[in-house]
């Protein structure tokens, strides 16, 4: 089933196996008003040899790298969770995938306010919404840095409740 929450067993199992240290997410929200392009690039850790999954949604995975191989999304991306076998200690991960636009307040919120025709968008990631926009090991306790770079239509102003790191 998609969209299936994270078991408190699954937590354990995958917190036992890897270590985040970091996301970098480039979101494209110029693609159109149904979905935007989402790239999440993922640096963690992990015991050698390990398998485990990481949190996704989205209607299409256009691609999948693992530590400069390129993946299969057919074949590994299923229900929300992309399979990743055969862990380094060190990895990385590049997903290119389109993430759908949501009207329930879930992921990333978009709306066209009907008083002024202009388009808005917020986020909100109540676990487990995060996984909605980027690829992500979802669940409290594994925390990492994240870097969240934003192409929008030139008219839209982009702000964030965190500091932005000078240019």
């Amino acid at each position: 089933m998609p969209g299936i929450n994270l078991t408190r067993v699954e937590a354990s199992e995958r917190a036992a196996i890897i270590t985040t240290r970091e996301y970098a997410v480039d979101l494209d929200l110029t693609q159109g008003e149904e979905t935007f392009r989402s790239v999440t690039v993922a640096r963690f850790d992990a015991k050698a040899g390990a398998s485990t999954f990481i949190d996704l949604i989205a209607p299409a995975v256009h691609s999948i790298k693992l530590n400069g191989v390129d993946l299969d999304p057919l074949a590994v991306y299923h229900d929300s969770r992309i399979a990743l076998e055969n862990l380094a200690e060190h990895n990385e991960l590049e997903v290119v995938a389109d993430c759908a636009y949501m009207h329930t307040g879930e992921g990333l919120h978009r709306f066209v306010d009907p008083a002024d025709g202009l388009t808005y968008l917020y986020s909100q990631f109540e676990v487990p919404d995060s996984r909605r926009v980027f690829t992500v090991f979802e669940q409290p306790d594994l925390k990492a840095s994240f870097t969240f770079t934003v192409k929008t239509p030139e008219s839209w102003t982009v702000f964030s409740n965190s500091p932005t790191p000078p240019r």
